[in-house]
């Protein structure tokens, strides 16, 4: 058969984590995604990430991280920014391509990015619950000059945040749309490492997480997580607003894992549109 007649392997890919994101990309995996195959996963806990892969129609095994790394030419983070300090040294220094969703954890960290071109990998970020990262990117090719983001969720999606826990901030008795921080990326990313990944996203982006401002409001009855983004410079101004139907974590939006399964979906297909 000449090599015009081939038909390349599946690339494979390993996902790591299995909660509201991990399980949708599995799924997607196993439904079929062109050019694609789900290889294995893993999860903190082991004993419900096996009784997740049992439900597929093409189980896969759950292996530790250093063998999912090896049994993939890709691994996908969707667990969290503390965990993906393991997660990006081990799959990065063993030339595998690594697909960040916990992108706050990436701020600052130009070793793992030097790593990932030392072995010749990559280092991938969805848009996440966002819209118009491609707008914002052809922007920054040409100066910008303002990049800011407002986040209102309902108060049980800030729960348990690094920020709200070291303010003593009573989510319970805010009753009318709070603002419970303001400041650059750089201190929203630490203070809300479960929430404000779309804005680790959006100053890296743009102009970078020092100059990406952020404003976030506790909202009472609010069913939808809204992020509303303005961008300023040579090019003119851009503003989106998007109103994301939370995922069954309150702190997950539905199109962060829709935004995953596209990512992904685009490797494997000969067409891609967007920048």
């Amino acid at each position: 058969m000449s090599a015009r007649g081939l038909r390349p392997q599946p690339l494979r890919v390993g996902v790591v984590g299995l909660g509201a994101i991990g399980r949708q990309v599995c799924r997607a995996l196993d439904g079929g995604l062109p050019g694609l195959a789900l290889a294995a996963a893993t999860a903190r806990a082991r004993e419900r990430g096996e009784s997740f892969l049992a439900t597929l129609a093409r189980p896969v095994p759950f292996l530790p991280l250093a063998d999912l790394v090896a049994a993939s030419d890709l691994v996908v983070e969707a667990s969290t920014q503390a965990h993906l300090q393991e997660i990006a040294p081990a799959a990065l220094g063993a030339g595998r391509d690594l697909v960040v969703l916990s992108c706050g954890a990436l701020l600052g960290r130009r070793d793992w990015v030097d790593l990932a071109e030392r072995h010749g990998a990559r280092i991938r970020v969805p848009s996440g619950a966002i819209a118009g990262l491609d707008g914002v990117k052809g922007a920054a090719v040409g100066p910008i000059t303002a990049v800011t983001m407002e986040t209102r969720k309902p108060p049980a999606g800030l729960a348990g945040a690094p920020w709200i826990v070291e303010q003593k901030i009573d989510l319970d008795a805010i009753r009318d749309e709070t603002l419970v921080f303001e400041g650059p990326a750089t201190e929203a990313c630490r203070a809300f490492p479960a929430n404000v990944n779309v804005l680790a996203a959006l100053s890296l982006a743009g102009i970078g997480p020092e100059r990406t401002r952020s404003r976030i409001f506790a909202v009472p009855g609010l069913s939808r997580n809204v992020h509303r983004i303005r961008v300023e410079g040579e090019f003119g101004r851009l503003a989106i607003e998007v109103e994301n139907v939370p995922s069954e974590n309150p702190r997950t939006g539905r199109l962060s894992y829709l935004s995953t399964i596209a990512l992904l979906r685009d490797l494997g297909a000969p067409l891609r549109v967007g920048t």
